[in-house]
């Protein structure tokens, strides 16, 4: 049995959900988004007809309910730096093959830049699994080729969410086990296309199955802030039991 979720909003007429919005999905060279730079990216867009299409599923049948096929726009980069083993290992793509296959960093990074402040400047909910991670990378990397990353929001991000409605459920959080306690179908995990495509098909569920995420982008986006905060706040106080030096953050979206 499912737990109940743990606030209480009235769901909006607008809600996110049933509109356009995309995935966004990076693929790095490391694990510290103040160093790493992008291997690989994709957006995957989804409209309003395929929320409806998911939204036509029974309750029983949440879980199985998948959008159409959505556009995926990917790059392969050029990071001009070497991909460390490590990192190699996770996305499968080599120092050797980006420089021979992508399209360098000084390129590429402006090009992804601009298509997500496009989006967020129209409005469109950019669904980001653990955002703060994919953010600030893409606002390092701008900065790096004399940009920057002035406006992110509305994001969702469905871990942010999952914590929300489900805190007390045991267990790993990474999208792969999302996707499986939630049936979503994750096919070449690490890669960021079906990375993107998945973590909107969680958020989608996560809304079909808790009618209180059902307001519109900008009015989660608020509450995801605060969401976030306390759920840093709890993981801090866990650790100062085990891990007193520990620091969570508690900034979000990036």
């Amino acid at each position: 049995m499912e737990n109940p979720a743990l606030f209480d909003l009235p769901p909006a007429a607008a809600s996110w959900h049933s509109g356009r919005r995309i995935g966004f999905d990076l693929e790095t060279t490391g694990r510290d988004p103040r160093t790493a730079r992008i291997v690989t990216a994709a957006v995957v867009e989804y409209h309003a007809q395929d929320a409806a299409e998911a939204g036509n599923a029974t309750a029983q049948q949440d879980a199985e309910a998948q959008p159409s096929t959505p556009r995926v726009v990917e790059w392969l980069v050029d990071p001009g730096v070497e991909i460390p083993a490590e990192a190699s290992a996770v996305h499968g793509i080599s120092t050797d093959y980006a420089r021979r296959h992508g399209t360098a960093a000084a390129e590429a990074v402006p090009q992804i830049l601009h298509r997500i402040v496009e989006e967020l400047d129209a409005g469109t909910p950019v669904v980001i699994f653990n955002a703060p991670y994919d953010l600030s990378v893409l606002a390092a990397e701008a900065q790096r080729y004399g940009a920057d990353l002035p406006r992110a929001r509305p994001i969702i991000d469905p871990l942010v969410l999952d914590k929300q409605v489900d805190r007390f459920r045991r267990g790993k959080r990474t999208l792969g086990h999302m996707a499986d306690h939630y049936g979503v179908v994750l096919d070449d995990a690490h890669s960021a296309a079906p990375d993107a495509k998945a973590a909107v098909e969680l958020a989608d569920v996560l809304a079909q199955r808790h009618r209180q995420l059902q307001i519109p982008a900008e009015e989660l986006h608020d509450l995801q802030i605060g969401w976030k905060a306390e759920q840093a706040a709890s993981l801090q106080e866990y650790f100062r039991k085990t891990r007193p030096d520990a620091h969570v953050d508690p900034r979000w979206p990036m």
